[in-house]
């Protein structure tokens, strides 16, 4: 025997069992709801409080335990380094009941790996610059629509927006009008439905035949119907359109050569437009909120812009010139990140010494570790120079958790993130955004942070 079988053999070897660490509960479980009413009355601030209490803690997900997890390199075992033995959680297991077998809601393994590596093209930088040339135009349209002095409910504005947005960049083609209008109109009945029916405890009230439910189910074949329509033609005449469409029907996973069946393609649509309608237009809002309480970051946006590309509209390559505007674009995702990601145990798994049994459900809380002032200096506060050489790097490595990590990592962050520059390009450089008197907004958690009641009056910027 060699020295390295001794060494491998060695390593087999039984050793004592790792003691395992006392978890700690959170306070205020109640019998057969567990913590499900702080969950559903004030969610961030119980992710928030729950920080306090350890790296790993046990709350009641119903009459069930779960494990909250807070530390930002156990974090990274979830969805890194250990991604194998978690599976996606209970949210995307129920929207997959209504949405289909898209990126988001299938579960892990060799099918969602394919489809992985079927889309990952369609979000290429080549390809994400294509799509800023859509969005440039969306967002410069939309602040040209606006008057000056009219104020502006810029979260009811920001999802018009981004819907569009989605909308455009799926269907720029000729071949997919009508998609685009379907989804365009039916959208927010089908996002709010799902969001709903997911939500609902015992998945009865959506079996009823009541208004709400025959015009969720409307919008959903109204949309359905509408995108297979367009996969045919698309593919009746092979061209590319630029869009994301022509991106689908085009794939192929360049192990096995393998392309995507129609339906397939139509689950992408709606699973797409789920998750990234929302996460854009609550990044675009509450960038414009920000705007409106930091005159002096909204002063030093408009004067970047300008100086590095005038009154054109913006590209993708503009927004690498853009340092300021790239930090303050990273704040306000730092401080609206997803609320709640959800993992499931495929085995047993130990975490921090915390003992987890299988098929048990893993929580983390981005926006709460965002949140953290043992993390960030000053947590609530919109500061884009904590980015900058010398300060970045006294923050820790894994404690940046915008879009998830790992082989489920948001395919769209770089969308995301396009959007957002592209609406601080086209708007601060003409408006300066005011709060109006006496207006409260409100965090409300849905798939991310959203605010509730944003009116902003806009007035033209002076030019220098």
């Amino acid at each position: 025997m060699n020295s390295s079988d001794g060494i491998a053999e060695a390593r087999q070897l039984p050793g004592p069992s790792p003691v395992p660490v006392p978890v700690p509960d959170a306070p205020g479980r109640l019998p057969v709801l567990g913590h499900l009413v702080q969950l559903g009355r004030r969610p961030l601030d119980f992710f928030q409080s729950l920080r306090a209490q350890g790296p790993v803690v046990r709350i009641g997900f119903g009459p069930k335990p779960a494990y909250v997890v807070n530390d930002p390199d156990l974090i990274r075992r979830v969805f890194v380094n250990d991604a194998s033995d978690y599976d996606k959680g209970v949210f995307w297991e129920k929207v997959r009941e209504f949405v289909g077998d898209g990126l988001a809601s299938v579960s892990s393994g060799e099918f969602h790996l394919q489809q992985r590596r079927q889309m990952q093209p369609a979000f290429h930088r080549k390809q994400i610059a294509r799509y800023a040339e859509i969005m440039s135009a969306c967002l410069t349209e939309r602040a040209e629509s606006w008057q000056p002095g009219q104020a502006v409910s810029m979260d009811d504005e920001m999802q018009q927006t981004a819907l569009t947005l989605v909308a455009r960049t799926f269907f720029s083609s000729h071949l997919g009008q009508e998609a685009a209008h379907a989804l365009e109109e039916s959208f927010p009945t089908v996002q709010d439905g799902i969001i709903k029916r997911t939500l609902a405890p015992l998945g009865l009230m959506e079996k009823l035949p009541t208004p709400a439910n025959r015009r969720f189910t409307a919008a959903m074949r109204n949309i359905w119907e509408s995108c297979e329509r367009a996969v045919d033609d698309y593919r009746a005449t092979g061209a590319d359109g630029g869009d994301l469409m022509s991106m689908l029907i085009h794939a192929t996973d360049p192990d096995t050569g393998d392309s995507m069946s129609d339906r397939l393609i139509r689950d992408q649509v709606i699973t797409i437009a789920l998750s990234g309608r929302d996460t854009t237009a609550n990044a675009l809002a509450w960038t414009m909120y920000q705007l409106s309480r930091r005159p002096d970051v909204a002063d030093r946006v408009a004067a970047e812009v300008r100086a590095t590309i005038g009154d054109r509209p913006a590209n993708l390559d503009d927004l690498m010139a853009l340092d300021y505007t790239g930090r303050v674009a990273k704040e306000v995702f730092r401080l609206y990140a997803f609320w709640l990601l959800i993992r499931s145990t495929v085995k047993d798994v130990t975490l921090g010494g915390v003992p987890i049994p299988a098929n048990t459900q893993v929580l983390v809380s981005p926006i709460a570790m965002h949140r953290d002032p043992s993390i960030y200096e000053d947590p609530l506060s919109l500061d884009p120079d904590r980015w900058l050489p010398g300060r970045a790097e006294k923050i820790p490595r894994n404690a940046y958790f915008v879009f998830g990590a790992g082989n489920r990592q948001c395919i769209g962050d770089r969308y995301a993130w396009t959007a957002v520059m592209l609406g601080l390009a086209a708007i601060a450089p003409r408006w300066e955004l005011r709060p109006v008197p006496g207006t409260e907004v409100t965090e409300v958690a849905k798939v991310s942070v959203s605010p509730s009641g944003l009116p902003l009056r806009v007035v033209p910027r002076a030019m220098p």
